[in-house]
């Protein structure tokens, strides 16, 4: 028997519609990521950690990757019979994002022990100490866009990596001196590429941690950094809030490793030519 026409086309669309409600299901029905703590690391024998590419933290060179938080991760890995799987990631927010969905079970990069962190985030035992930084090009004869102190940046435009720490405390200096501080976010870079620009003339001001800043300067002689934003800081690791042994397990590990000829020797090898 024959189907009439209008009969067809009522099963195609129920047909379709069924279909379209399975595959919403079984999407719903798909389980997420979420933030794993010690147990489920130690149990898969793999830590997934992300970090900022940087001269300092984690970079290529030639065939061989180094950094000290890359030095540092897999000295811990090692130790803990783990493989460390290290993403390197440039955007700030986007690793932020990672930890909270479960991608990633660590950021190593150097996050200030602020309240605003400490609110959202397990921050491990500081790890070392740094700055927040003006960067600038060189003062010459006459010019009025050179910044000698802070009161100077009343009015004036900075230019971080988008979602970046720096934002908070640029905010805090305005209602310190009184006046407006404007900040633009920059998307897809890296401090080192902030540097880059300011030398180059793309932008005037930007601001950045001293330790990369120093690392990075004798490739832009033509900058300054000499202009503090902020006062000297702790900076730590960050773990989800869901990983309370992970933290733990970090923490004791940092308190013995710390004090290791090993660790002095990773610490002076990448921060020892900046004193």
């Amino acid at each position: 028997m024959t189907l009439p026409k209008s009969k067809l086309l009522k099963y195609f669309i129920l047909g379709i519609i069924s279909v379209l409600i399975a595959s919403v299901w079984f999407r719903k029905e798909k389980p997420q990521k979420s933030p794993r703590d010690y147990t489920a690391i130690q149990a898969e024998g793999i830590i997934r950690v992300t970090t900022e590419y940087n001269s300092i933290g984690y970079y290529t060179n030639g065939d061989s990757i180094s950094g000290f938080h890359y030095e540092l991760i897999n000295a811990f890995a090692k130790q803990k019979g783990l493989k460390a799987e290290i993403t390197p990631e440039m955007s700030f927010e986007k690793r932020l994002q990672g930890l909270s969905d479960g991608t990633f079970d660590m950021i190593a990069s150097g996050i200030q022990a602020t309240s605003e962190f400490k609110d959202s985030l397990l921050l491990t035992t500081p790890i070392f100490l740094s700055k927040q930084i003006l960067v600038q090009r060189k003062a010459i004869k006459g010019d009025s866009t050179y910044i000698r102190n802070q009161l100077d940046l009343a009015g004036k435009t900075l230019h971080v990596i988008k979602g970046s720490p720096s934002i908070l405390r640029i905010q805090n200096l305005g209602n310190e001196i009184g006046d407006t501080i404007y900040v633009k976010e920059i998307d897809k870079y890296g401090p080192e590429q902030l540097l880059a620009m300011v030398a180059h003339g793309d932008i005037k001001y930007a601001v950045c941690n001293e330790d990369i800043a120093r690392a990075a300067i004798d490739s832009f002689p033509q900058l300054d950094i000499n202009t503090k934003i902020s006062f000297t800081q702790f900076y730590s690791w960050a773990v989800s809030k869901q990983s309370p042994a992970l933290l733990d397990t970090l923490n004791a590990w940092l308190k013995t490793f710390s004090k290791s000829k090993e660790f002095q020797h990773i610490y002076h090898k990448y921060y020892g030519k900046q004193h």
